[in-house]
């Protein structure tokens, strides 16, 4: 009896797991990413299905319509923080890369409407 207790929560452990994206990438220096034209240009064209795709950019293009969708509820505390830093920097910085990506991901504002206020508390203006 002890041992199916044992695997039932070893079952149910590893389930819990399967419900939260990846954190392999949570490292990347999005920073980085986003002062450069270089790196911020690659993972753009990725997004846009214009370019080739690092893995850690196909794996956030995989997961980017689910957390949309989801409010990013299977993501780490530090994707939800690097979702908001990203965000902020393509309306103030780059509106014209968040317009298409927008167009791509969001075409009907579905996801700006729903997130609006949360975005407003933040400081970004969708």
């Amino acid at each position: 009896m002890k041992f199916f207790i044992i695997a039932l929560a070893l079952v149910v452990l590893v389930a819990a797991e399967d419900d939260k994206y990846t954190t392999k990438y949570d490292s990347v220096d999005v920073d980085e990413i986003l002062n450069s034209d270089r790196l911020f240009t690659n993972y753009f064209k990725c997004l846009m299905d214009e370019g080739s795709c690092t893995p850690d950019v196909n794996e956030l293009k995989r997961s980017l319509p689910d957390a949309l969708e989801n409010d990013c509820a299977k993501c780490s505390a530090k994707q939800k923080e690097q979702s908001t830093k990203v965000i902020k920097n393509l309306t103030e910085k780059r509106p014209e890369q968040w317009k298409l990506l927008k167009a791509k991901y969001d075409p009907n504002n579905k996801y700006v409407e729903k997130y609006a206020e949360d975005a407003d508390k933040d400081g970004i203006k969708l």
